[in-house]
């Protein structure tokens, strides 16, 4: 399934005509880390008390509901021509609990989308888990599993010695279902930070990419007709260890030959210097959303009969950016060295947008 070198330049080329032509239907496929969604209750004693109005950021309930106006916005305006109802499926991070994300969908913006949720309490001890919203009037939900970072997964990468069962970090989120009437699943992830150095962390994130990487190759020897989608903020680059040696994600169309491999459009557009979050002047592109070859295809191709990726985005629409200082251009987010913003997020969202034949 070798790819053309003007693909990626065709495929642009093609966004107007495509967004038009009523032989196609467009989706979309976003990834947004909502930066500490909390409620206001203290539910977990010293690491949730933050985020309560008894701590230090005064978390209260004005506060809650500005913050949830803002994200429901932010994603509200995520449209195209193409896509004038928004994103077909929305995985999220950085969320207290499903209290809050059933908040967010009943928010005015977004209720008449009427967003179902997919939701796990995970084991992290700030209590923030992933999640996925999608549109039931495109998906329908066929099963839900969640995998959980343990030691055979750092043994795997020879680290085994390091792993200790005081260890706590997001689950992995899975959900197969249909998308377009096309079975597809959804892996949504928050890896480990990198408290304590890139470097010196980087071990646990390339741990979570094995897991990843296990879980995407079971799914396919399973059913090797299906699509996957890997997202989540990962806390590392494309070219880091964790995502092109252990989750095996290739930068170049021309190296996606199977159903199995990995295409990840990030790469590039990092090389570019366009990333999803910055610090003291340097980008990073944290929040990925990578496909498997199965949306490849037909890439070549003018006929679509199935899901057939298009492009790549990174929303960092304006409205999303701060306007002044010395973070001019960086994600608005919500706070910054303990003052209240009103922002939205310190990560900008991510989107893929596929095709398909109308029929």
């Amino acid at each position: 399934m070798k790819k053309l070198a003007f693909i990626a330049l065709a495929a642009l080329l093609l966004i107007p005509v495509l967004a038009q032509d009523k032989r196609y239907t467009m989706y979309g496929v976003m990834f947004y880390n909502l930066e500490n969604l909390f409620d206001t209750i203290n539910s977990n004693g010293n690491y949730d008390l933050e985020f309560s109005p008894q701590g230090a950021r005064q978390w209260n309930n004005e506060k809650y509901w500005q913050k949830q106006h803002n994200m429901a916005y932010a994603i509200s305006q995520i449209t195209t021509q193409g896509t004038p109802d928004g994103p077909a499926l929305i995985g999220v991070s950085e969320i207290e609990n499903i209290t809050v994300l059933q908040d967010l969908v009943r928010q005015p913006e977004l209720k008449n989308r009427h967003y179902q949720i997919v939701h796990h309490d995970g084991p992290d001890r700030r209590g923030v888990d992933v999640g996925l919203l999608y549109d039931p009037r495109v998906f329908k939900v066929l099963n839900v599993t969640n995998q959980r970072l343990g030691r055979r997964y750092f043994e795997s990468i020879g680290y085994g010695d390091q792993y200790s069962t005081d260890f706590r970090t997001r689950d992995q989120l899975c959900v197969t279902g249909l998308l377009a009437g096309e079975k597809v699943s959804v892996l949504v992830n928050h890896w480990p930070s990198r408290i304590g150095g890139q470097e010196q962390s980087s071990y646990l994130r390339e741990a979570a990419a094995a897991m990843a990487r296990q879980t995407i190759d079971s799914l396919l020897r399973d059913d090797p007709e299906q699509g996957i989608f890997f997202m989540g903020d990962l806390n590392d680059d494309p070219q880091d260890r964790s995502c092109a040696k252990y989750l095996h994600a290739v930068r170049d169309l021309n190296d996606v030959n199977s159903v199995s491999d990995l295409y990840n459009p990030w790469w590039k557009m990092l090389d570019k210097g366009i990333g999803t979050l910055a610090y003291k002047g340097q980008w990073n592109l944290f929040d990925q959303i990578i496909c498997n070859g199965y949306f490849l295809r037909h890439h070549e191709g003018k006929d679509k009969p199935q899901l057939t990726f298009l492009r790549a985005e990174v929303l960092n629409r304006d409205f999303l950016k701060t306007s002044e200082g010395d973070r001019k251009g960086y994600p608005h987010r919500t706070f910054s060295a303990g003052v209240f913003l009103n922002g939205y997020s310190d990560h900008f969202p991510t989107i893929i947008y596929l095709v398909k034949e109308a029929r």
